[in-house]
C-alpha cells in the first residue's frame, strides 16, 4: 500500500494494514479484521463474501482498489446499506504494457534464455537452440478487443507492423476501427488467422471458459495465447493439454482461474511465461489507485456519498 495514502488515512483514523506483500489474508483473518474495524480497504485478491461482511454488523464501508466489485457480495452489502466503492478505469496503459511484455517474452523465449544464462549455459550466438517466433509483421487477434485495453494493445501493434483483427459482442463504430487500425471478423476467423490471440473479455457467465478445447483447436500450431483479462475466460486444463501436445506454440498468462493457485500442469511447461497478476503493478499507478480509495473513504467519513460508489441506491433509499 502506498505510504502516502496510508498517511492520509492515519491523519483521520486509526489504521491497521497487512504489511507483508507476499501474504494474502485468508478468510478467517479477513473476518477477524473486519470485526474490529469500521471500514474495510480491500484489494483485488480479497474475496469479500457474505460471511466476511457479516463479521461486523456495524461495518460502515467496503472500499476496494478495483475497477469493478468482483468477488464482493454487492447484494449483501446493499441489504445492509453498506456502500461499496471502486476506482476509475485507470489501468489501461499499464495492463497493455504487461500484455506486450508477455507476448514478446513467450514469442522470443526470453525467460528460457534467462534461465540458461543463470545456469552457466550460453549457446553460440547463432545457435539454433533458442530459435523463436517473429513478432513484427504478424497477425494480432483480439478476442473481446473493442474495449480500452484491447485497443491500447492494438495501438502498440502498429509499432510492430502487425495486422490487427478483433471480435467482440458489439462492433465498434467505423471511425474507432480506423483510429485503432482494427478489422472486425468472426471469433472463428480471429482464432484461425492470428499468430497471437490476445484476450480481453470481461468475466461473465457467458465468457466463462470462452477459450476451451474447441477454440484452442482452431488456432494455428504456431500461434500464441496471451491473457491479461481474467483467468476463468480460459479453460486451463484444456490449455495445458494443447501446450503440452504443441497444438499451439505457447502462452503468456498474467491471470489464472483460481488465483493464487495455478493449474500444476502449466507450471511444468517451458512454452509458457507466467506472471502473478501484474497488470497494474506500476509504482506511480498503484499510488494513484490508492488515493482514489482514500478519496472514497474520506467522503464516507465526512457523511457524503463517495465519488465512486457502485451501489448508490443505498443513499437514495436513505433519504
Amino acid at each position: 500500500m502506498a505510504r502516502s495514502a496510508i498517511e492520509r488515512l492515519r491523519a483521520v483514523a486509526d489504521v491497521e494494514w497487512n504489511q507483508d506483500p507476499l501474504r494474502i489474508l485468508d478468510k478467517d483473518a479477513l473476518c477477524a479484521a473486519v470485526g474490529k474495524h469500521d471500514i474495510l480497504f480491500c484489494l483485488l485478491h480479497d474475496r469479500i463474501d457474505r460471511e466476511v461482511i457479516a463479521a461486523n454488523p456495524h461495518l460502515r464501508a467496503i472500499a476496494t482498489m478495483k475497477i469493478t466489485p468482483s468477488d464482493i457480495d454487492v447484494s449483501e452489502a446493499t441489504v445492509r446499506r453498506i456502500p461499496i466503492t471502486v476506482i476509475p478505469a485507470i489501468v489501461t496503459e499499464a495492463t497493455a504494457d504487461i500484455h506486450w511484455a508477455l507476448l514478446l517474452a513467450v514469442a522470443r523465449r526470453v525467460v528460457e534464455g534467462d534461465r540458461l544464462v543463470r545456469e552457466g549455459i550460453f549457446p553460440g550466438s547463432q545457435s539454433s537452440y533458442l530459435e523463436a517466433a517473429m513478432v513484427s509483421g504478424k497477425v494480432l487477434g483480439l478476442v473481446g478487443g473493442g474495449g480500452r485495453i484491447g485497443r491500447a494493445v492494438a495501438r502498440r501493434a502498429r509499432g510492430f507492423g502487425m495486422r490487427a483483427l478483433y471480435w467482440g459482442p458489439r462492433r465498434l463504430p467505423e471511425s474507432d476501427e480506423q483510429e485503432s487500425s482494427l478489422t472486425y471478423v468472426s471469433l472463428e476467423q480471429v482464432l484461425a488467422e492470428a499468430d497471437f490471440v490476445s484476450l480481453h473479455s470481461p468475466l461473465r457467465p457467458d465468457t466463462y471458459h470462452q477459450i476451451g478445447a474447441r477454440e484452442l483447436g482452431l488456432m494455428k500450431p504456431t500461434a500464441f495465447l496471451i491473457n491479461t483479462a481474467r483467468g476463468a475466460i480460459v479453460d486451463e486444463v484444456a490449455l495445458s493439454v494443447a501446450l503440452a501436445e504443441r497444438r499451439i506454440a505457447g502462452a503468456g498468462l498474467d491471470v489464472f482461474e483460481d488465483e493464487p493457485h495455478v493449474t500444476p500442469a502449466l507450471l511444468k511447461l517451458t512454452n509458457t511465461v507466467l506472471t502473478p497478476h501484474l497488470g497494474s503493478a506500476v509504482t506511480e499507478l498503484r499510488e494513484t489507485m490508492a488515493h482514489f480509495v482514500v478519496d472514497n473513504i474520506l467522503a464516507i467519513l465526512n457523511g457524503q456519498q463517495p465519488p465512486n460508489c457502485c451501489n448508490p441506491e443505498i443513499y437514495a433509499t436513505a433519504s
